[in-house]
């Protein structure tokens, strides 16, 4: 994907009133290691590209993601030593990850990587370099998911040994995501994600109750990927269940919602 491509759908897309963005990194293997050092790298491509698009269309918000595994040989979100994630020792390459990003011009930063305390990490990292202003939506009640299939596919960041169920959240836990809404919040954190989106409305709407903060919902890809199936064999009518959809999440209690159908939800609505 060139940066013209990216230019010129975010463009596109602002036309039918979508101007927020999220932007993962697609690493070719070349540029992966143990310890994801290519991730604030000056000659990082994902941080090249954000630096041009908010020197080009300097109206857009853009959020980032701060996870090892797009970056590392591993495949995982933390450091990986002998089988296992050491959390603490992830923390530091959180840390530069998030600031370069900042520096990059990134206005929201986007923690998926579900360590313990990385919100407080990089929120004092980013103080200290000066980037104040810069928010952290943080990935609180992320989800071990089975929908996560086509997007590890995009970016090649399937785990390579393990899965990530030592530090994502057990789909049978609810009562977990307040504890880590709790933490999210006195560590700074702007805005609390739930991801997946559809079958975690419940926990979408406790948060909404129990917490000031924004609520932001992933609608993530295979969610997306069994809407489209279903509509691409004719067994649903896409102008009506995608709309449906969205509302839902949206009636759970989602300030935020982030959808790969997010243009053409802006489309459907500037018909």
């Amino acid at each position: 994907m060139t940066l013209d491509f990216i230019l010129k759908e975010i463009e596109t897309s602002m036309e039918v009133g979508i101007d927020k963005f999220m932007l993962f990194p697609a690493v070719p293997d070349a540029f992966k290691d143990k310890t994801a050092t290519y991730s604030y790298s000056d000659e990082n491509f994902y941080l090249r590209a954000a630096q041009t698009i908010k020197d080009e269309i300097p109206d857009v918000t853009l959020i980032s993601d701060v996870a090892m595994d797009p970056y590392s040989t591993d495949g995982h979100d933390g450091l990986v030593m002998d089988g296992k994630i050491l959390n603490d020792q992830t923390l530091p390459i959180l840390e530069k990850m998030a600031v370069a990003q900042a520096q990059a011009g990134f206005d929201i930063i986007g923690p998926s990587d579900m360590m313990d305390g990385r919100v407080e990490s990089i929120r004092s990292a980013m103080d200290k370099e000066g980037y104040y202003e810069t928010s952290i939506m943080s990935y609180t009640a992320k989800y071990a998911s089975g929908f996560y299939g086509p997007f590890r596919d995009a970016l090649d960041s399937a785990p390579k040994g393990g899965d990530k169920k030592t530090y994502q959240m057990d789909p049978a836990n609810k009562k977990e995501a307040l504890i880590e809404a709790e933490l999210d919040t006195i560590e700074g954190a702007d805005f609390l994600m739930v991801k997946p989106a559809l079958n975690y409305l419940d926990v979408i709407h406790l948060l909404n109750e129990e917490f000031e903060l924004p609520i932001a919902a992933y609608h993530v890809s295979g969610e997306c990927a069994m809407l489209l199936a279903a509509c691409d064999k004719g067994w649903l009518d896409y102008d009506t269940v995608m709309p449906e959809t969205l509302m839902s999440i949206r009636r759970a209690g989602a300030d935020v919602i982030m959808t790969y159908l997010a243009k053409s939800f802006g489309e459907f609505y500037h018909q």
